[in-house]
C-alpha cells in the first residue's frame, strides 16, 4: 500500500500545469502593497482553490492593506508529543511592489524554461507551492500535526497590519517555513537582517536667496548635514548599514529651503545592534547642525533579523535531507534583504526561509522563476514537513 509521502510527492509530480496556471492567473491581478482590492483579489484566488480542495479559510480583515487569511489542514495527533505547539505553518506574502498597471503591461509569459511577471518569484510562486502543498496533505493526510497556511497582504512594507497576526501565529508553531523565493543558487535562507526604515522631516525658515538671505535657515543644508553624519554610523564588519535613499525638500532655486525630508533604511545583523544604531540616529535627529532648524523622525516601517540559532540549524538539516529525496541539493545562504521570517523567529518558532520555487531579480522588470523549480521545491517541503517527527522537531 502506497505511504503518504508517495501518494503526495507523485501527486505533484503531475501538478505542474495547474500550479503554473494558478500562478499565471496571480501573477496577472495587480496587487501592490497599498491596493487593497488587488491584495484581496488574489486573496480570492486562494480561497477559490482552498473550496476546491474543501480546506477552510479564515480571514483577518485587513484595514488599509489586504487581509490575511489563514487556510486550516488537520492532520496528527495534537496531544500525541506533549508539544505545545503543533502547528506547521506554511507562510507567505500576496502584495508586491509594483505600480498599478503593471500585469498588463507585463503579463506573466513562460519561455526557454523561464518565467516572467510582476511577483512571480516575489512571492506568487510560493503562495502557489503552499497551496499545492495543503491540497496535497488535504487528499493523501500524512502531517504530523495540523497544517496552517498563513496568506499575508502587506509584507513588501514591512507588515504593519499583517505583523500582530504572524507574531500570533508563530507563538502557536512547532515550525514555520517560509516560502519567499530560493536564492539564485538554489540555496534557502537561513538568516536574514533586520531593517527600519524611517523619514526624518526637517523644518527650515524660507527667505529670498538674493535680497534677504541672512534671514532664512536651510533645511536642506540641515538635511545633507544630517545624512552624512547617519552615513557614517554605517559599519560593514558588524553588518550595519544606513542608507539615506530619498530626499525631498525646497520651495524654489532663489529661496532658502524651509523644508527637508530624508528617508532612511537601516540594515542589521545581531538584534542587540538595534537599539544601539536607532539611539544614535536619534541623537542626530535631535541636534541642529543648522542653528534654528527643527526636525522629526518617524518609523514607517520594521522587520525583526531571522536570528540564526539550533532552532534554524535543525529545520535546515530536515529541510536539506528532504529536498535531496527530490533531487536537490541544498545549501544556505544568509540574504541581507528582510522577510516576514524575523518576526516568527523572535518569537521563538523555528524558522526556515526561501523555501519557494528558485527565481532572481526581484523588485524589477527582469524578475524570473524557474518553472523546472516549481515541481521539485514543493515535493521537497511536503518530505521536510512528513519528516518533522523523525527529526525531532
Amino acid at each position: 500500500m502506497a505511504t503518504p509521502e508517495t501518494r503526495i510527492t507523485e501527486w505533484l509530480a503531475t501538478q505542474q500545469e495547474a500550479m503554473l496556471a494558478e500562478l499565471e492567473a496571480m501573477v496577472n491581478i495587480d496587487g501592490g502593497s497599498y491596493d487593497k482590492a488587488g491584495v484581496d483579489a488574489v486573496g480570492q484566488r486562494v480561497k477559490d482553490f482552498c473550496a476546491r480542495f474543501d480546506i477552510p479559510v479564515e480571514t483577518v480583515p485587513g484595514q488599509k492593506h489586504g487581509d490575511c487569511l489563514r487556510a486550516l489542514v488537520g492532520g496528527g495527533d495534537a496531544t500525541a508529543s506533549g508539544n505545545a505547539r503543533q502547528n506547521i505553518v506554511l507562510m507567505g506574502h500576496r502584495d508586491t511592489v509594483f505600480p498599478k498597471g503593471e500585469p498588463t503591461r507585463r503579463p506573466f509569459r513562460v519561455e526557454n524554461g523561464i518565467a516572467t511577471g510582476p511577483g512571480v518569484c516575489d512571492m506568487k510562486a510560493g503562495l502557489v507551492q503552499n497551496l499545492f502543498v495543503l491540497a496535497a496533505f488535504r487528499q493523501f493526510g500524512g502531517a504530523p500535526g495540523p497544517l496552517v497556511g498563513l496568506f499575508t497582504g502587506d509584507e513588501e512594507i514591512g507588515s504593519p497590519e499583517g505583523r500582530p497576526v504572524i507574531e500570533a501565529e508563530a507563538r502557536r508553531a512547532r515550525v514555520v517555513f517560509n516560502s519567499e523565493p530560493g536564492r539564485p543558487s538554489g540555496a534557502v535562507v537561513t538568516g536574514r537582517k533586520g531593517g527600519v526604515f524611517m523619514v526624518m522631516d526637517i523644518e527650515g525658515k524660507a527667505a529670498h536667496s538674493g535680497g534677504n538671505f541672512e534671514a532664512g535657515i536651510s533645511a536642506i543644508e540641515e538635511l545633507a548635514r544630517k545624512i552624512q553624519a547617519i552615513h557614517a554610523l554605517t559599519d560593514i564588519p558588524r553588518g550595519i548599514t544606513l542608507n539615506v535613499g530619498l530626499v525631498s525638500g525646497g520651495q524654489s532655486v532663489n529661496t532658502v529651503a524651509p523644508w527637508a525630508q530624508g528617508q532612511i533604511d537601516l540594515r542589521y545583523i545581531h538584534p542587540e545592534d538595534r537599539d544601539d544604531i536607532m539611539g544614535r540616529i536619534e541623537g542626530i535627529i535631535a541636534q541642529s547642525f543648522v542653528p534654528g532648524t527643527r526636525a522629526t523622525l518617524t518609523i514607517r516601517g520594521e522587520f525583526l533579523p531571522l536570528a540564526q540559532n539550533a532552532g534554524t540549524e535543525a529545520v535546515f538539516a530536515a529541510y536539506k535531507a528532504a529536498a535531496a529525496e527530490s533531487g536537490l541539493a541544498i545549501a544556505s545562504e544568509f540574504a541581507g534583504g528582510c522577510a516576514d521570517s524575523g518576526f516568527t523567529a523572535a518569537q521563538g518558532a523555528p524558522t526556515l526561509c526561501a523555501v519557494g520555487p528558485v527565481g532572481g531579480k526581484a523588485h524589477s522588470p527582469e524578475e524570473y522563476l524557474e518553472v523546472a523549480s516549481v515541481v521539485p521545491r514543493a515535493q521537497a517541503l511536503a518530505r521536510a514537513i512528513l519528516k518533522l517527527d523523525q527529526a525531532g522537531i
